[in-house]
């Protein structure tokens, strides 16, 4: 019986130190250095797999901080807007605001592949996705900021999620902040991160009410800029065929990061309404005449807000799983 008892305490300690091992402590178990030895290529691969997308195509690094963002908002950091459809749930991906229009899908998973090669089982693609944002940004002449690892990939996701809880370019300020103060974040985190729109393009649909039919007044926003709308105007008619159109949400400089995002809010010439509404609160607008003039503040606050974003409502230790493949689960 003795020679029992032994045997069976030395197995449960064998496998409870593993799980211990895993456990979340605090308030998440991500590390910087999470990948050092069990991959110790990682960044190598993924700032590489970054670089080959942005050269194939410029509206690359936006779409990739996109994929980001719309991840982490809805639900957390856990790659869920990854999963394609099975019969067992619609996706975030054909969700109203991610359908037809999110993109860079097949970077993180042509960037995983070449991961899982060399590191199987081991890299999530919340992780990847998280690293691939900040490369994207890096690459477009703006700030880096550290990226703690250790994210496991969620098993489900939610279409209905998505269009709860992903703000919309129509949507008033007030709503806008309190999504993002459902995740841990704050005014300045809504600024800041606003001013990712410094790079690419929206289409026509997301701003065309301002163009033609403003809050139903049958005309076009007050504020907007006289040359910006007769310019936005032919670009995007009042057909539904022009939808699909695309327009830049910085005008300036819309291939490069930099704080031109809130000079065009100072001038009226904001493309989505939602930009455009961070002026008429007293206490946004002081933050974007703030930022239109000091371009290494706005770096400074983007890259903390965005170490904010990337850690919300993380799965580490023993929840969630690492998917060998991003579009579905193990």
């Amino acid at each position: 019986m003795t020679c029992r008892v032994v045997v069976t305490f030395l197995f449960f300690l064998v496998t409870l130190v593993p799980l211990v091992h895993m456990l979340p402590y605090g308030r998440n178990q991500l590390d910087i250095n999470f990948y050092d030895s069990s991959c110790p290529n990682l960044l190598m691969i993924v700032r590489y797999g970054v670089w080959s997308a942005l050269k194939g195509d410029s509206r690359m690094a936006a779409s990739l901080l996109r994929l980001h963002f719309h991840d982490c908002i809805v639900n957390g950091c856990d790659a869920s807007v990854l999963l394609d459809d099975t019969p067992y749930f619609t996706g975030e991906k054909n969700a109203l605001p991610n359908h037809n229009s999110l993109r860079g899908f097949e970077v993180i998973d042509d960037i995983k592949q070449h991961v899982e090669r060399l590191c199987p089982y081991t890299v999530s693609c919340a992780d990847i996705l998280a690293l691939a944002a900040r490369e994207a940004i890096d690459m477009v002449g703006g700030p880096s900021w550290p990226v703690a690892l250790g994210r496991r990939d969620a098993t489900t996701t939610s279409k209905e999620a998505a269009e709860q809880q992903i703000p919309s370019p129509i949507e008033s300020l007030e709503n806008i902040t309190a999504k993002f103060y459902s995740k841990g974040l704050d005014l300045r985190d809504v600024v800041a991160l606003s001013g990712g729109h410094t790079i690419g393009f929206a289409q026509c649909f997301t701003f065309k009410g301002r163009l033609f039919d403003y809050q139903g007044s049958g005309r076009p926003d007050p504020v907007l800029d006289s040359s910006l709308l007769t310019r936005l105007q032919s670009m995007c008619p009042n057909e539904d065929i022009s939808n699909s159109n695309l327009a830049p949400l910085d005008a300036t400089s819309s291939s490069t990061f930099d704080n031109e995002y809130y000079r065009n809010l100072i001038y009226n010439t904001g493309l989505l309404q939602s930009d455009q509404a961070l002026t008429r609160d007293r206490r946004t607008a002081a933050m974007v005449y703030y930022y239109s003039n000091n371009r290494f503040s706005f770096y400074n606050d983007f890259a903390q807000s965005m170490v904010r974003l990337s850690n919300a409502g993380v799965l580490t230790g023993i929840m969630g799983e690492i998917r060998q493949k991003c579009g579905s689960v193990n």
